[in-house]
């Protein structure tokens, strides 16, 4: 590897039977290991693990719906198990960090759909509960499934950025109400805080209004660390200016080290030093004590996955119903609006189109993350084969099943990427945002 570059690791997760993978819930591993996901006592070992690992985030995901996009029926979402059921993982955040001591604890919280004096409570709050290891993942919700359960229309995306841009402007000025000195704590004079230091922000916008202040105190970081996920110009352009990290989906390097320049650059063009936001790409390791041993297991995997599955999960992510298509159309051909999104998600790693179906199939395996596949030597050479091509500052991991996959990656990958100098041996920070920006 030339110029060798110290990589980011993170954890993915969903509070449900699946992650990416839908063949999680009934993988012969995650069954014979007495899994339940509806436990904290799971993911307080999982984050556990991670730490021992050295990562910086675990991260959940959060849907708020179960989709009937595929031919007008929840069924298939149900049967499958396609991120349904999904229960609320804020209220883990502090069962983890109360278990861990380092590693950062983040949870995705939509702003289309609620007010920001509530979110930048419950953010702020959490940062004071973790020490300052809290993470926000913003999404704006772009499927009209979730809209419905709101009572509300989907909105589109120029209109949804939009309100989130004016969602964490409110935020911000509501953790900055309270100055980094406002509590006193003086007993003698009795003066918990000094109210000049504690200001109203009286924010009147298009979408909200906010008097404030708001009624938590200054938290570790001054609210949670940012992560998204923008694929869109305004996705993008809302990353570029809030976000800590940012989790990209990009199953081609050629296409990831696309992604990766444009929003480094897009971040120098306003001011903003492309160091502070780490660009950490999804890949599914499997590993196995061979070459051939490997392939076996993924093939397991796969084959696990049903293709109505798949076809419910991108139906449902791309707010497209799928079964108007034909199974065997080329995805990169097609001409649909809804399917513009994802359109780097339609390819083979080495160029070649995915009928519908591939793509679907695909995306029941690992939601389009491309799988490291190998023995662990092989899959760290794979990690940093893709840093040196893409220049990336690390990976999101997902499991195919759970636990047994992130302990396996932890003692056998870690290792080995550490043994090349490319991964941190220690944590030198306190706060998720620290931990974030550690470089070594």
């Amino acid at each position: 590897m030339t110029n060798p570059k110290n990589i980011h690791l993170s954890q993915f997760l969903v509070h449900g039977p699946t992650y990416h993978s839908l063949a999680m819930w009934r993988h012969p591993k995650t069954i014979s290991s007495g899994y339940d996901w509806n436990k904290p006592e799971l993911y307080q070992h999982i984050a556990q693990v991670c730490e021992r690992g050295l990562f910086d985030t675990v991260f959940f995901a959060d849907l708020n719906y179960i989709a009937d996009t595929y031919k007008g029926t929840m069924d298939p979402a149900l049967i499958h198990a396609t991120q349904a059921p999904e229960h609320d993982p804020i209220p883990l955040l502090s069962f983890m960090a109360a278990a861990t001591k380092k590693i950062g604890v983040a949870s995705t919280f939509s702003v289309s759909h609620s007010h920001p004096f509530y979110a930048a409570r419950l953010w702020a709050t959490l940062d004071h509960l973790t020490k300052g290891r809290a993470g926000w993942n913003v999404v704006t919700s772009i499927n009209s499934n979730q809209a419905a359960n709101y009572g509300e229309e989907r909105q589109s995306t120029d209109r949804r950025y939009d309100r989130a841009h004016e969602f964490m402007e409110v935020c911000q000025k509501l953790w900055h109400s309270w100055d980094s000195d406002a509590v006193q704590m003086d007993y003698k004079k009795g003066v918990f805080a000094d109210p000049k230091k504690v200001s109203r922000i009286e924010h009147r916008g298009e979408f909200f209004s906010s008097r404030g202040p708001l009624n938590v105190t200054r938290s570790p970081q001054n609210g949670p660390a940012i992560l998204q996920a923008g694929t869109s110009p305004k996705g993008q352009d809302f990353a570029v200016k809030y976000a800590d990290a940012i989790f990209a989906i990009q199953p081609r390097a050629d296409d990831a080290k696309a992604y990766y320049d444009s929003i480094k650059s897009q971040m120098s063009d306003i001011g903003r030093d492309p160091n502070t936001c780490k660009i950490l790409f999804g890949i599914q390791p499997i590993l196995g004590t061979s070459e051939s041993h490997a392939r076996e297991k993924q093939l397991e995997h796969n084959s696990l996955v049903p293709l109505e599955g798949g076809m419910a999960i991108l139906s449902a992510h791309l707010n497209f119903d799928l079964s108007k298509l034909p199974a065997e159309a080329i995805m990169s051909e097609r001409k649909e609006p809804e399917l513009y999104r994802m359109r780097t998600r339609f390819h083979e790693a080495d160029g070649t189109p995915m009928t519908v179906a591939q793509t679907a199939a695909r995306h029941g395996q690992s939601v389009s993350l491309p799988q490291f596949v190998g023995t662990p030597s092989r899959v760290a050479d794979q990690m940093e084969q893709f840093v040196d091509i893409v220049g990336g500052d690390g990976f999101m991991l997902t499991a195919t099943h759970s636990p047994g996959a992130i302990e396996d990656f932890v003692d056998l990958v870690v290792p080995e990427l550490q043994k090349r100098g490319i991964y941190r041996t220690e944590y030198k920070g306190v706060t998720q945002r620290e931990i974030l920006n550690q470089m070594d």
